[in-house]
């Protein structure tokens, strides 16, 4: 079985927690996640101070070898993720394809921009009064087909767990939350 591949794209004032949880989650899960600054490998600054080297840049991602794409949070970032071409194209492309895509705190707002949040959908408190496409749900984390979000730095956990089992099903999913102590698995 070949290795699932994931895309988490990194913009300037992006949510440290959010991005390093996703990261961190399915790479435990199996999967080799590519962070990729939008135009080069130079550190990426998060909205709390800290730096994240990318392991490449957008322009040498190839959307066929994508298996999941998933925008981090954090306003100053998401604003940057919506209007990069290259961020909206392969999003545009792995929608095409029903590949996952996943959102989590303000990202969901640039997936409406990008225009493939279409059926329900969840996100940071307030943010949802920016996004005028699908409908906004209550919830830590809302599934609505290809499409997961989730609603900011305390659901990064639940939101990471939701794209592993997406990603390799419910019994890895299991297994990534039982090593790591998640009470709920």
């Amino acid at each position: 079985m070949m290795q699932k591949v994931v895309l988490v794209p990194l913009a300037k004032g992006f949510e440290e927690l959010e991005a390093v949880t996703i990261i961190d989650v399915l790479r435990r899960a199996g999967a080799r996640v590519v962070v990729a600054g939008l135009d080069s490998t130079d550190l990426v600054q998060s909205q709390g101070g800290i730096f994240i080297r990318p392991d490449s840049k957008m322009e040498l991602i190839e959307p066929q070898n994508i298996d999941m794409i998933v925008l981090p949070g954090g306003w100053g970032g998401t604003v940057a993720l919506a209007s990069h071409p290259l961020v909206r194209s392969m999003v545009e492309a792995l929608h095409k394809r029903q590949k996952p895509i996943g959102a989590i705190c303000a990202a969901p707002y640039a997936l409406s921009e990008i225009g493939v949040i279409e059926g329900q959908y969840t996100c940071y408190p307030g943010i949802q009064e920016k996004i005028q496409r699908g409908e906004f749900v209550e919830s830590l984390v809302v599934e609505s087909d290809h499409i997961l979000t989730s609603q900011g730095p305390a659901t990064a956990l639940p939101f990471a767990l939701a794209l592993v089992e997406k990603l390799f099903g419910k019994a890895q999913r299991d297994e990534v939350a039982r090593a790591m102590l998640v009470s709920d698995s």
